[in-house]
């Protein structure tokens, strides 16, 4: 698994950046790692620095000057990964909702060849939810929903934060395009990838909630996510609706010709 990369965005993670790069190198020896710094003012970044002594060459750092976002974070690291060349690139969570055990099975999935994007997965089978609130997982469930009725996609958890791309799926999406910054993220490179025709598979995980630390979580990343998914569709027709009007002209002058 040395052509693994796994990106880590943290905004003040340090309760939770030491154990869970630690967790990570404890079970895959070959991966490497990339944290994505928001500049934290608590120096989780001074603590992956602290870190890199020990895992020389394959934990990796880029700092950004400020808090701009989930999404932009990943778009820095997935530059980042493609440009390296890795084959193999994850999205992750700093506070264990993801547990690195699971990282095995979504590269499978992958590596084998049976998903350009594997998904863990929270309603695979059922709801793997353990400290969440129920209000939390009904919003949740619903917004899963309202995703896959607006967006065609047939995934259960759209919102997951937890993937594994084959560098294809990234070096195909325009990155410079991808517009949202919170969970709608998610949704949006999910559906990216679909409509580029990738196939995405989801394995079951279970999610726990944070023990550590603050959710990112807020009113503004909602709304996002729920507005967002509508212009994303209405993008999709009328680009499909172009593209159909400029090949049928095509045709037409052609025939005439």
């Amino acid at each position: 698994m040395n052509d693994v990369l796994i990106i880590i965005p943290t905004y003040n993670e340090i309760e939770n950046i030491d154990k869970i790069i630690r967790s990570i190198f404890n079970l895959y020896t070959d991966v490497h790692i990339l944290v994505v710094d928001d500049n934290s003012p608590d120096q989780t970044s001074s603590k992956v620095i602290e870190l890199q002594a020990i895992f020389k060459e394959q934990l990796h750092l880029q700092i950004r000057k400020s808090k701009s976002g989930l999404g932009p974070a990943y778009i820095h690291g997935f530059k980042w990964a493609v440009d390296k060349k890795y084959n193999f690139i994850f999205e992750m969570d700093a506070d264990f909702s993801h547990d690195p055990k699971d990282i095995k099975s979504l590269y499978n999935k992958c590596n084998e060849g049976l998903a350009d994007l594997c998904i863990g997965s929270r309603y695979k089978e059922g709801i793997n939810v353990v400290n969440w609130p129920l209000g939390r997982i009904i919003l949740s469930l619903f917004a899963s929903y309202y995703v896959r009725l607006f967006t065609g996609m047939n995934i259960k958890d759209p919102t997951s934060g937890f993937v594994c791309y084959k560098r294809k799926v990234i070096e195909k999406i325009n990155l410079d395009m991808v517009k949202f910054v919170g969970y709608a993220f998610q949704i949006e490179m999910k559906y990216k990838s679909y409509v580029n025709h990738f196939k995405l598979v989801e394995i079951p995980i279970v999610f726990k909630d944070r023990t550590y630390g603050q959710s990112k979580l807020n009113s503004s990343i909602i709304k996002e996510a729920v507005f967002g998914v509508i212009s994303m569709r209405i993008k999709s027709f009328f680009f499909l609706s172009i593209s159909f009007n400029t090949n049928f002209f095509l045709i037409f002058f052609v025939h005439k010709q």
